[in-house]
């Protein structure tokens, strides 16, 4: 089968960025009009959608291999930069988890562009917005796409530096400039293990691959196919040196997914615009560092199971920290940020419980499931999660205000926006017949399965996120309307065009939700995204385990209960009688328990004073001062010497006289 056409998934966006960027930042005389820049963007997302489709049927629907499989296919790859026995490879892979995350960018993507025409109207700088949408797209789109993993490196910084110009995009605010740097400063930091991880895999191993099986790939009828490769050179060095470059990989993936403690950048990223948010958290950024864990999984598996701990350990901690700041939050769009860390530590979390049921095993169903969890969940909460975001913005848009004080009940005023939050919510808390439940569901069993311990406490995270969710709709929707806010401006629906892309997630949702919940419930082989858990080279079917499904919806519905007897009358007395019993509690939840402070501590006057004060005074005094002396030296022996070449035949005489009857007198001494 032809796949070559998908170049043109890479080549678009880009294009659309060129088209629209150029004429914008060479003048404004020669910018495109606001609606003409929104339409090139928009369709060549469009186009691109359009091609994941057809690239994503054609895939699934192709004849699997002999063990049940669905084939690697390597449309395009070519040596960009040979580099003795190692090369930089650049080209395109389609496999079903490259294929899948192509439905979830471009989807979300596309989603994102149509509601930024109502949006973003009439806000300056228009052209600029829709320019760097396109090269976030195109970033991630080339990350998921990459045969290597220095490919994927080129293209997560590309996403870096975009994510830092779109939180900037009002550079104009302190706020919002200061967003940027810290997303930036902090990414870098992490990415630089990400970098020194590569060296060494690639030094070690002679291959920059996703997996062992070659450390060549040759394209032939468009099949991906490898050379004979092991690592026995890696292994030969220390059986340290793999697990090592894989955690250090993975400080990279923690940065960019906002693990603890990590995370920082990720809540004040929300000063960018609100469609920005949607997606940095649905479909891009975020999910990077699970789409790196996910394609090395092959090689944590057999070279370091061990060092897979460490990945549950982080998630397991995030999901819960992240979770319960989350519950004291009042900037609606904060508390879905740390929502978004949440749910991003599931899905860290059902990766690293991915363990063989034995040394030199091949994994066993639940240790599979728990990687076909992890993916599927990002499936289903990029699209919850951005309908969750689009939601915000419609409601920001509405009352010109993020904190819920200027809210309440505003279900009457947007009943379009109301239901599609609504479903959203009862998505993401893990009620059956909606998305969220199916992969939340099989992540608590691939947890229970690893250790009852890490499944009761992913279950109470989970119990959280029903909480803090159902608290946000209520503060929304319910409660007390603020008619002194209102009396100047009364609250309305967005428009269709900020409106569509709510109703188009919803019934995404909807429709993955009641699929997937028929399916585990009546153990129909739902899981199909074919081989997406390939480590064992076996296809399986999922079933639910009713126990964990019925524990895990109780205790949902449990969660959503107290949220509604909390939050939703017009008067709160019991949430008033929580804060004031545990005041404390309530400040450090709110306050993200300090760790930008802690950060600021640390920065300012640990780092700055003790490190950087020493090293910018050896730079100035020993090393500035060394060549200032060298070139002071060059200076002065210049002009002692500089009567030596006066031009006066005269003195040259003498100096040659001088000096011959001197060497003259040494010669006859000797």
């Amino acid at each position: 089968m032809d796949f070559s056409y998908t170049i043109g998934i890479l080549l678009l966006p880009l294009l659309s960025f060129l088209l629209i960027g150029v004429p914008e930042f060479v003048g404004k005389r020669y910018a495109w009009p606001h609606k003409a820049a929104g339409l090139i963007g928009t369709i060549s997302i469009g186009v691109v959608t359009a091609l994941s489709y057809i690239t994503a049927f054609s895939y699934f629907t192709m004849p699997r291999l002999d063990d049940g499989t669905l084939p690697t296919i390597v449309p395009y790859n070519y040596t960009w930069l040979p580099l003795g026995s190692l090369h930089f490879d650049l080209g395109i892979l389609l496999d079903p988890v490259s294929v899948m995350m192509l439905i979830v960018i471009s989807t979300v993507s596309l989603m994102v562009h149509v509601y930024s025409f109502g949006y973003m109207h009439g806000e300056k700088g228009f052209q600029r917005y829709y320019a760097f949408l396109s090269l976030f797209t195109m970033s991630m789109l080339g990350l998921v796409l990459a045969t290597n993993i220095f490919q994927m490196y080129m293209f997560w910084e590309l996403v870096g530096v975009s994510s830092y110009l779109l939180i900037g995009f009002y550079y104009t605010l302190h706020a919002a400039v200061h967003a940027s740097k810290k997303a930036f400063i902090v990414t870098r930091f992490a990415d630089m293990f990400f970098l020194v991880g590569i060296l060494i895999f690639g030094y070690y191993t002679g291959s920059f691959n996703f997996s062992f099986t070659g450390t060549e790939v040759q394209v032939a009828d468009g099949m991906a196919q490898f050379t004979t490769c092991d690592a026995s050179r890696a292994v030969a060095a220390g059986g340290f040196i793999l697990p090592t470059a894989l955690v250090l990989m993975f400080i990279g993936g923690a940065g960019k997914s906002a693990m603890f403690p990590l995370h920082i950048w990720l809540p004040d990223a929300m000063e960018g615009p609100t469609p920005v948010s949607a997606l940095i958290h649905a479909a891009t950024m975020v999910v990077a560092g699970v789409i790196q864990i996910a394609r090395l999984f092959p090689i944590w598996i057999e070279y370091a199971p061990g060092a897979m701990d460490i990945i549950v350990i982080v998630g397991a901690f995030t999901a819960f920290y992240a979770a319960a700041i989350a519950c004291a939050q009042s900037d609606i769009k904060r508390v879905l940020a740390f929502s978004t860390i949440s749910q991003i530590a599931f899905m860290m979390v059902a990766l690293g419980v991915c363990l063989p049921s034995h040394e030199g095993a091949v994994l066993d169903n639940h240790a599979q499931l728990g990687y076909m969890a992890s993916l599927f969940h990002l499936f289903t909460h990029a699209m919850f999660k951005a309908c969750l975001f689009l939601g915000a913005g419609c409601i920001i848009h509405a009352v010109h205000s993020n904190e819920m004080s200027a809210m309440g009940g505003l279900k009457k005023y947007m009943p379009v926006t109301h239901a599609t939050f609504l479903i959203s919510c009862l998505a993401i808390a893990g009620i059956p017949f909606f998305s969220g439940f199916s992969s939340k569901d099989e992540i608590i069993t691939a947890c229970f399965a690893y250790s009852p311990l890490c499944g009761w406490w992913m279950t109470a995270v989970a119990a959280m996120t029903a909480f803090y969710m159902f608290r946000l709709y209520y503060g929304i929707f319910w409660g007390t309307e603020n008619k002194e806010l209102h009396a100047h401006h009364t609250p309305h629906e967005a428009p269709l065009t900020m409106t569509f892309p709510l109703v188009f997630l919803s019934i995404v949702t909807v429709g993955v939700g009641v699929v997937t919940t028929l399916g585990g419930f009546l153990g129909w082989d739902w899981a199909s995204f074919g081989s997406i858990v390939s480590a064992s080279g076996e296809a399986y079917t999922v079933h639910f385990s009713p126990s964990v499904a019925a524990t895990s919806t109780v205790i949902a519905v449990i969660a959503i209960a107290a949220a509604t007897y909390i939050f939703k009358g017009e008067t709160q007395p019991v949430a008033d009688r929580m804060y004031a019993a545990a005041p404390r509690l309530h400040r450090w939840a709110y306050r993200r328990f300090y760790m930008d402070e802690v950060y600021m501590f640390v920065t300012h006057k640990v780092l700055f004073r003790f490190v950087s004060r020493p090293v910018a005074w050896i730079d100035e005094k020993i090393i500035n001062g060394l060549i200032d002396f060298s070139a002071w030296s060059a200076n002065e022996g210049g002009e002692s010497i500089r009567s030596w070449q006066s031009g006066d035949v005269r003195h040259y005489a003498v100096w040659f006289i001088t000096g011959a009857v001197a060497i003259t007198l040494i010669l006859l001494a000797i």
